[in-house]
């Protein structure tokens, strides 16, 4: 066997490749479809109807309509909630959204896109359902697949009630060939189900394309995710008329998204990407909160082991970090999907492995309570406990399956008062969710309090418990950053080349479009590989509009209105200990160990 040491340098060399070199197969090499089959003549999409205005159809198409000159409509058969769409008061809360919305359904500004300039609304919101399916040439399905709550697979299975309530509304009301788009997250083979429904009710020589094009949206990021995806999978039937399809819906991206990241596949492949990638992503959080558990016994810091792992190129850095367990609308049915999925064929072990995913996620919640409730002093009996945070992550309004439902409900549970801050959930959700896991109306109304201020959470509270890591929580110095002004023109992509007269305050805003858009003539054999290498400081939404700094919380100011001793448990470990401790406080940090002398939580 040859040594692998280092051999004796007689002088400068030429480098040479390491003795050991990871490969990895490119793409095009790997799908069974080739990134040329859909260069096949297609239908130009003029226009576009979504079915749904929730957390996906209404970003989705905001940026569609945004970058393309396509006409957008979004439809819903809430009324509430369409006239929230068409107001300054925007029904969800994400970073950029009501810039990009208001750009596009007002037509207020200009904005360069491929075909020239767009000076006109293209987005609209309407509860016609039926005039906005006609008038498509394709139609986004967005519409909600909640977990069963009832039946054969309750608790795992996804309900498709409203999957083909909008199929068999799509077949009924269209009279010319229509391309139907499944965005929703479904199971796998969910879309031969539709074309089954639309082909059994379609009407005289009306033909229907199904196309799977899921969304790989992170809430928070959403805007950025749909302005700079990883990739844009789109799946379809092996037929001609299959291609055809997913180039009309290829060529809609391709607008705004370099070709070599617009990715066609069979029907099965798109559908089962969404949920293994929502699985692997969770996976990878349990992981880390099972690690956490460890460093708490052990004294070793789970931010120090993640950051280790993390530099492992096989690895890498994202999704480590340690909390309260994963929340959002995604990760938990996602699995449970799976999981049906495997015990429906038999595949019981598969489905074991899955399903201890989600056993660490609630291991996690019961974990951190048990840790708070042993630091005060075994008891929670009439205790102010002050909750910062109801959303599941930061920069969204989104609640569901969020840890602060659990642990709140835990809380009242044990005789607790708490006093609940979240700085973008709206106090009627808080409610509702507390009641959906189980709370009775009347004993929350006497025990918990949503409060309109932090400093009013905070007062005369015996401990302090941050669930979600918003900035102006922190105490640490890079949380002091600059955000996204709400009401700014700042993520109006204007192209400084032109207009001459663009003023000095618009020009810049965004210059990543050239740097994320392919300088070459697209090639098959580089199909699915990044058209180049971009930093994080690139990929993240650049603002040169008017920002005004994040307040954060005066830790001193809450100091001095607490009971003592004073506790603050964080979750997300967003807070610095040692400035904490020199106020007084007593802080315990999830993954790191405890300050005080307990190991019988866990």
């Amino acid at each position: 066997m040859k040594s692998l040491s280092s051999p004796k340098r007689a002088g400068p060399t030429t480098p040479t490749k390491p003795a050991f070199e990871r490969t990895v197969t490119p793409g095009y090499q790997r799908l069974t479809r080739k990134a040329d089959s859909i260069d096949v003549p297609h239908k130009n999409i003029k226009k576009i109807t979504c079915l749904g205005s929730g957390f996906v159809g209404g970003p989705t198409s905001a940026v569609t309509a945004f970058k393309s000159d396509i006409d957008v409509t979004v439809v819903d058969i809430n009324p509430e909630r369409i006239a929230a769409w068409q107001s300054d008061r925007l029904p969800i809360y994400e970073p950029g959204l009501y810039e990009i919305v208001s750009t596009a359904r007002d037509g207020k500004e200009k904005r360069h896109v491929p075909n020239g300039i767009v000076h006109r609304a293209n987005l609209f919101f309407s509860t016609d359902i039926d005039k906005a399916i006609t008038d498509a040439d394709l139609v986004f399905v967005c519409v909600n697949t909640p977990t069963k709550a009832s039946g054969i697979g309750k608790g795992a299975a996804a309900d498709l009630r409203f999957i083909e309530a909008a199929t068999r509304n799509i077949a009924r009301v269209a009279k010319e060939d229509k391309i139907v788009v499944e965005k929703s997250t479904v199971p796998c083979r969910t879309a031969q189900s539709i074309r089954e429904i639309l082909s059994a009710n379609a009407q005289p020589r009306v033909h229907f394309d199904v196309l799977s094009n899921p969304e790989f949206l992170a809430e928070g990021t959403a805007i950025r995710d749909l302005l700079y995806p990883d990739r844009i999978i789109i799946g379809s039937m092996p037929t001609p008329s299959g291609y055809r399809a997913a180039a009309s819906l290829a060529e809609v991206y391709a607008q705004w998204v370099p070709r070599d990241r617009i990715i066609t596949m069979n029907l099965w492949s798109s559908e089962l990407s969404k949920l293994a990638a929502n699985a692997m992503l969770a996976q990878r959080i349990s992981s880390v909160n099972a690690l956490s558990a460890i460093c708490e016994a052990t004294g070793a810091d789970v931010d120090e082991v993640s950051y280790a792992c993390g530099l492992d190129s096989r690895i890498g850095p994202r999704m480590l970090k340690a909390g309260p367990g994963f929340g959002g609308s995604c990760f938990q049915k996602d699995i449970f999907n799976i999981v049906y999925l495997s015990e429906s064929l038999h595949l019981c072990e598969v489905a074991d492995y899955w399903r201890t995913i989600i056993t660490m996620n609630e291991y996690q919640k019961d974990r951190f309570t048990k840790r708070i409730i042993s630091c005060l002093f075994n008891n929670l009996t009439g205790k102010r406990i002050a909750v910062l945070g109801f959303a599941f992550k930061k920069n969204t309004s989104d609640t569901r399956e969020s840890p602060a439902i659990k642990l709140v409900s835990n809380f009242v549970a044990e005789g607790a008062e708490v006093a609940i801050y979240d700085p973008k959930v709206a106090e009627q959700q808080i409610w509702r969710d507390l009641v959906d896991d189980g709370g009775d109306l009347g004993i929350l109304k006497r025990n918990v309090e949503v409060c309109q201020s932090a400093y009013f959470a905070c007062a005369n509270a015996d401990a302090i418990v941050v669930v979600t890591e918003w900035d102006e929580f922190s105490n640490k110095a890079n949380a002091i950053i600059q955000t996204q002004k709400d009401r700014s023109s700042a993520l109006v992509e204007l192209d400084h080349r032109v207009e001459s007269g663009t003023s000095s305050s618009d020009s810049g805003v965004f210059e990543l479009q050239d740097s994320l858009r392919p300088q070459t003539a697209w090639k098959p054999e580089k199909a699915y590989q990044l058209s180049q290498k971009l930093t994080m400081d690139q990929l993240n939404i650049n603002v040169a509009a008017e920002t005004h700094p994040i307040i954060c919380l005066d830790w001193a100011r809450i100091a001095k209105g607490m009971k003592k001793p004073m506790f603050v448990f964080d979750g997300r470990d967003i807070l610095d200990s040692a400035k904490l401790e020199e106020l007084g406080f007593q802080v315990e940090t999830i993954g790191k160990p405890s300050s005080r002398s307990w190991t019988s939580y866990n």
